[in-house]
């Protein structure tokens, strides 16, 4: 089905594989958005759980909320991480399923995937993988997932009905979507839903 997008998806990826990219090789950079330990301290992460884990696992995280606040991870569920980025948000989900479960972090930025995958190798987490992959067009196979988790990457996707499509098909009947994003409960001038700038702004 041919859906009428308010802005070029392919555009607007390109806009947010750059800014993320950014991120990634220089997490310490000036952004307008916080990142880091200070950005999971003020989302309530738990000190616990954040404390230990490297720096490489934490400094590009650039999440919105806490999706484990909705609900605890248990042993053993399989997850799956859409956006997954630096995978500050996979290394704590990691910690909650232990090591009979199994955690997918799901992103499209390369510089992300390096980063994330060289953390879990150092950490020698061996519960984790990082894919390449749009979340519109997951690597994941049908009903495989206990839970999908999110953390403000949903309204960076112009068709959000296909994204909720794909998370429908890789959870398991019974399975749980925790996510955090942000949401505007005003109406949108059409100018603005269609300036990609404002979409990465």
């Amino acid at each position: 089905m041919n859906r009428q997008l308010p802005v070029d998806p392919v555009a607007l990826r390109d806009e947010v594989k750059a800014k993320y990219q950014e991120v990634a090789v220089d997490p310490h950079g000036e952004f307008h958005f916080h990142t880091g330990r200070p950005l999971a301290k003020r989302l309530g992460y738990d000190d616990s759980i954040v404390n230990p884990l490297p720096d490489a696992a934490v400094e590009s995280f650039a999440g919105v909320g806490n999706p484990f606040s909705l609900q605890p991870l248990s042993p053993g569920e399989r997850v799956v991480d859409i956006g997954s980025g630096g995978g500050f948000d996979v290394f704590v989900a990691a910690q909650q399923v232990g090591p009979e479960g199994r955690v997918v972090g799901i992103d499209m930025t390369q510089e992300m995937l390096d980063k994330s995958r060289k953390t879990a190798a150092d950490m020698g987490q061996s519960n984790v993988e990082f894919r390449e992959g749009l979340i519109e067009e997951m690597p994941v196979e049908d009903g495989w997932a206990d839970v999908v988790i999110s953390n403000g990457v949903i309204n960076l996707c112009p068709d959000k009905e296909l994204v909720f499509d794909e998370i429908s098909r890789v959870l398991k009947p019974g399975g749980r979507l925790q996510f955090a994003d942000i949401a505007n409960g005003a109406t949108v001038p059409e100018a603005a839903r269609s300036d990609i700038d404002l979409w990465t702004g």
